[in-house]
């Protein structure tokens, strides 16, 4: 057999057009998907061809509270099998909110096996101390605590409120801050009506927050996805991706994909 033949990896003669990406575990670099409802069948599938490209698996919404709870349970086991943080969607954080039973809501969620909580008011309004009390709480109980700033609505808040937010968000003990982009990536955030980055507000919250690596950016759309990846490189730190869609973006951040495959020539 010649030394062709015997070679069985791409990467022994090939190197990545963006370079190689940190391997897991790693801070940066992150990539967390949204996930609303597969089965356990098709969970294991994914993560058996991509599980090493993802870091946080998010149960969207409310999801949670629908499964069986052995379901469930097994479901949030094998997540963590394949190195995984596994996480309820932040809405329902804000249900619980609302219903004054958010110790239970966090108790419940380590107990379950979640390994990281969200921290949102994206449809609530949540006074800064009762969100500060939440980040401290969920850090006590071992969880790795997300918050997200933006509103869901479409509502338009200062990019200086955000920018106060996060470095709050982080001075009380968050692991990283997401931009809200919900699982659409139109009108909202940082995003206007066609999905494209609102650039004067873009430059001024990077601005303010100083290092970009402190944030995961919701980016949904291949376009966003490009952008962000093509200004930070291919360890820029994204989210909501769809689960089905987690080696194309691989291929985008590296360079095998034409669209960012073009930028090196």
């Amino acid at each position: 057999m010649s030394e062709q033949e015997g070679t069985r990896t791409w990467q022994a003669f090939l190197s990545f057009p963006l370079g190689k990406r940190l391997e897991k575990p790693r801070q940066q670099g992150l990539t967390m998907i949204i996930d609303k409802g597969l089965g356990l069948v098709e969970t294991k599938d994914i993560l058996h061809v991509c599980g090493q490209y993802i870091d946080f698996f998010k149960l969207g919404f409310g999801t949670p509270a629908l499964y069986a709870p052995e379901v469930l349970e097994e479901k949030v086991h094998l997540v963590k099998s394949f190195g995984i943080d596994i996480y309820p969607g932040g809405t329902f954080f804000e249900v619980a909110i609302l219903q004054e039973k958010i110790e239970e809501y966090l108790y419940l969620a380590k107990s379950i096996g979640f390994t990281a909580v969200e921290v949102s008011d994206g449809t609530i309004t949540l006074p800064p101390e009762i969100r500060e009390k939440a980040i401290a709480r969920a850090a006590d109980l071992g969880l790795k605590v997300l918050t997200e700033v933006g509103k869901k609505n479409g509502e338009h808040r200062a990019v200086q409120h955000l920018v106060e937010q996060i470095r709050r968000d982080l001075q009380h003990g968050a692991y990283r801050v997401i931009l809200e982009g919900r699982e659409s990536g139109i009108n909202v955030g940082l995003y206007d009506g066609q999905g494209r980055f609102i650039y004067e507000e873009l430059e001024e919250l990077l601005c303010g927050i100083g290092d970009p690596r402190v944030l995961i950016w919701e980016a949904p759309r291949k376009n966003q996805q490009e952008e962000l990846i093509l200004r930070f490189g291919p360890n820029v730190n994204l989210g909501n991706i769809p689960p089905h869609e987690v080696l194309a973006l691989e291929a985008l951040r590296v360079g095998l994909r034409a669209d960012t495959l073009k930028s090196t020539l």
